[in-house]
């Protein structure tokens, strides 16, 4: 059994995949050949945003964004502490100050309350300016944009939305990946829209950003890669990526679909058992992630550990919250952090298989296996 098996989504689209593979052969053009552009005008489509620029992963993608607003020493970026490491390694990486605010209990995404508490501190300690929010889909569920919305209105802040697991998720019909002034998006294979190798991209409405990013993604370019305006950065889609995800595209709703089907399986056996997801109304997941919760940790360890016995492949994510990172020892935090949420979620919380390809007969096993250990 495969965590997230990429080996039966290329079965299923094998005869366009390779297609797609030799027409990029045939025509040379490996570098922003024609099946970038394309790509990045489908994904704009999709998403419902103006601009949408491929670049060479979600990295990337991040700093470009921080990168056209001028994001620097002296600025505040406000980050979940419960989230992937590069979330917050690029603000540090352009000399902002990462400070990290709590997440929901069920929704495992940024708390607004904790956020505003969050931004008050800053404002009232002096030392830092805020700039950013950076919004975090987590687990293929969009953030509470409408609550992230008014708190960037009420304090002047910018939102970054991290959708590197959320695209293909939804509030009320809008698409993840248009809810920020900048949202951004991995192609990660493990992603719900996944390449065969690293990818990522920038959406926006905003003219003059774009213009920013289409420049520094490609040596900080003017009119062309020779005539070189400001310090930029390497980072570009291959063509043979991008022709394998306007594949993947055209077959993502249906993917998306399954994957909506298998997690309601999982709850349907696992509710009352253990604390599954919870999906708000309104809000649609891509499901990057099948995420529960446990009592402790030595729980956790034991089901893990049973699980890998009968040959069933899980994941924590994440063992460790960002204030916790031995790399941003030495960063002011706020005081609470050591109460926060996301604590006690990098102490329980545990990933199951998950994948648009997922067999029924699987996921009862799997739950089986689960439920027989809890009731030992």
């Amino acid at each position: 059994m495969q965590f997230r098996d990429l080996a039966k989504q290329y079965e299923a689209l094998k005869h366009d995949i390779d297609q797609a593979m030799l027409t990029v052969a045939s025509q040379s053009h490996y570098i922003m050949g024609p099946q970038v552009k394309e790509l990045e005008e489908q994904l704009a489509a999709y998403t419902g945003v103006k601009h949408c620029l491929s670049c060479a992963n979600g990295t990337d993608a991040l700093t470009l964004a921080l990168k056209a607003w001028g994001i620097g020493p002296g600025d505040a970026v406000f980050v979940p502490d419960f989230t992937f490491f590069s979330s917050a390694e690029v603000v540090a990486l352009e000399g902002a100050t990462p400070l990290f605010v709590d997440v929901d209990s069920t929704t495992y995404n940024i708390d607004t309350n904790s956020l505003e508490t969050v931004i008050k501190q800053t404002l009232a300690d002096g030392k830092l300016t805020p700039k950013v929010i950076v919004a975090v889909d987590l687990f293929g569920l969009p953030a509470n944009y409408p609550q992230v919305k008014a708190i960037a209105n009420k304090y002047n802040l910018l939102i970054l939305e991290d959708g590197a697991q959320g695209f293909g998720g939804s509030i009320k019909g809008k698409k993840a990946c248009s809810f920020g002034d900048i949202s951004t998006t991995s192609f990660f294979p493990a992603k719900p829209l996944g390449c065969y190798g690293d990818g990522g991209a920038v959406f926006t409405d905003n003219d003059e950003w774009a213009a920013l990013m289409n420049s520094y993604r490609v040596h900080g370019k003017g009119d062309n890669k020779y005539d070189n305006v400001r310090i930029g950065m390497n980072s570009r889609l291959d063509t043979m990526q991008a022709a394998i995800l306007q594949v993947k595209l055209r077959a993502f709703d249906d993917e998306v679909e399954r994957v909506n089907e298998a997690a309601q399986h999982y709850t349907r056996l696992l509710k009352g058992h253990v604390q599954t997801p919870v999906i708000p109304e309104g809000f649609g997941s891509s499901w990057a992630q099948y995420t529960i919760q446990l009592n402790d940790t030595a729980q956790r360890d034991r089901l893990q550990q049973a699980l890998k016995q009968a040959g069933i492949p899980s994941m924590v994510y994440y063992p460790k919250t960002m204030h916790q990172q031995l790399a941003f020892e030495g960063i002011t935090q706020p005081v609470c952090c050591e109460d926060f949420v996301a604590k006690k979620l990098s102490a329980t919380v545990l990933s199951l298989p998950m994948h648009p390809y997922i067999e029924s007969s699987e996921i009862e096993y799997i739950c089986s296996t689960l439920i027989e250990e809890l009731n030992k």
